[in-house]
């Protein structure tokens, strides 16, 4: 079920749907796999980077079909995430795993409150590479630190500089299999030779949650992506990032 969500979120909205994944994780391996917590979020965060490696390039692909995608977004904010991604793995899989907890939580507040009052301007105009490169860089430090796809980040950012909405989503949509890809391979390499690993994981991986997740939304991402294209998402996003907001305030107070 968890995986069906994220793949339509992943393809309507254009978000990995790491901002689902990690708070449903964190309390998954706590209390049915009696996780330590000081390895909860960062086993979390990894293990949700790895299932939208498989959700974004699905997602992707359908928004390429769809003529959403733009080669120099792709290429200058690839650039940008590609740095961005290993960089936030690196501090993520380093600090404390309530520190994780806490920075997570605020961050998806921010987020949140983007997508409910955040205006936005839709224009054919598109960025400068030294814009497109910045905003890719700031997505991937933000979205490997989360473990989340990084489109509530960049989608908000492109189209504040002129990218036309669509063409955003599209381009969020393989910007977040980018951040998974460098970002996942960051975790495995930092947990290797850690002892208090669950079984079953490639460093901060957790690979059978990886399955279980990417066994459906490889295949509602690209639902998603369609439905995108007809329906108006603004109260879907307004629903979501009021859900966001009492999962996070849940997670600073500590209640499971």
């Amino acid at each position: 079920m968890l995986g069906v969500v994220v793949g339509l979120l992943a393809g309507m909205l254009g978000i990995g749907g790491g901002v689902i994944i990690v708070p449903a994780l964190s309390y998954l391996l706590v209390h049915l796999h009696d996780m330590d917590a000081s390895i909860v979020m960062p086993v979390a965060v990894a293990t949700s980077l790895s299932t939208i490696i498989f959700t974004g390039a699905s997602s992707a692909f359908a928004h390429y079909k769809l003529g959403n995608l733009r080669k120099h977004i792709v290429l200058y904010t690839g650039i940008g995430i590609a740095v961005g991604a290993i960089i936030g793995a690196q501090v993520a899989s380093h600090i404390d795993g309530d520190l994780l907890r806490h920075i997570f939580a605020g961050l998806v507040i921010l987020i949140a409150l983007q997508m409910i009052f955040g205006k936005t301007r839709e224009s054919a105009t598109p960025a400068t590479p030294s814009i497109l490169i910045t905003a890719g860089g700031g997505t991937g430090i933000i979205s490997a630190l989360m473990g989340i796809g990084g489109g509530a980040v960049l989608v908000p950012a492109l189209v504040w500089f002129k990218v036309n909405m669509r063409h955003a989503i599209g381009c969020a949509a393989l910007g977040g299999m980018v951040i998974a890809v460098f970002g996942t391979l960051s975790f495995i390499i930092a947990g290797l030779g850690k002892v208090n690993l669950p079984a079953g994981g490639l460093g901060f991986v957790y690979l059978p949650a990886t399955a279980g997740i990417v066994a459906t939304s490889i295949f509602t991402a690209s639902i998603g992506a369609r439905l995108g294209q007809k329906v108006n998402t603004k109260f879907l996003k307004r629903l979501l990032a009021t859900l966001l907001v009492v999962v996070s305030i849940r997670m600073i107070a500590g209640i499971e």
